[in-house]
């Protein structure tokens, strides 16, 4: 039996924070994992950024809650789910994914938590667990499933290597030229082919 552990920004949805950045102007809110691979470092600069401009949980809601997800993914989703299992595993947090979880018709999202104070500040972040991507890929090949993984950044790469089959959706030519042995897929059909493939095979 097969499982996909696909990504959620940049794969259904576009990157919050890249959003939050084209709304607000300030251009270093742009850097995601496909720029910083140490996840830690990045949300330390962006907790940095918010407290410096006086900018709270409320705010970037603001700007989630008018994202919708990009043109396919909810009927690809639709499709994994006629012909297998998914899980979406993000570096997201529950406090940004509800509203979209609603627009990809509630997949389940595995994620972290912020630190938020009662005004709204963002004063922290909490891992679910440390690497929790690749974590999760390992314990669905514990439970017997061959794990298709889906990712686009740096963070994704460890899920993808502990996955059976590993493929890149849209990567950033950086990453691509680092990781050459994955296979990549620039858009939903050619994405939707290759796990078709793979379950075919049933490799």
């Amino acid at each position: 039996m097969h499982l996909v552990c696909s990504d959620l920004e940049g794969i259904f949805l576009p990157e919050i924070w890249i959003k939050f950045a084209e709304k607000t102007g300030i251009q270093e809110l742009r850097l995601t994992t496909r720029d910083i691979s140490d996840y830690d470092v990045l949300m330390k600069h962006r907790l940095k950024i918010l407290k410096d401009r006086g900018l709270k949980l409320p705010d970037i809601q603001a700007v989630i809650a008018a994202m919708d997800p990009h043109e396919g993914a909810l009927g690809f989703l639709e499709w994994i789910r006629s012909v297998t299992q998914v899980l979406v595993v993000s570096d997201t947090f529950v406090e940004f994914a509800g509203p979209l979880m609603k627009k990809l018709g509630y997949p389940t999202l595995l994620c972290n938590t912020l630190t938020v104070a009662a005004d709204g500040t963002i004063s922290d972040y909490r891992l679910r667990q440390t690497d929790g991507k690749r974590k999760v890929a390992e314990a669905m090949r514990g439970l017997n499933y061959r794990v298709i993984g889906v990712g686009d950044s740096y963070n994704d790469i460890s899920m993808l290597t502990a996955a059976d089959h590993g493929i890149l959706y849209r990567p950033p030519d950086n990453v691509r030229r680092e990781y050459p042995s994955f296979p990549v897929a620039t858009g939903f059909a050619e994405l939707k082919a290759m796990i078709a493939t793979i379950l075919r095979n049933g490799g």
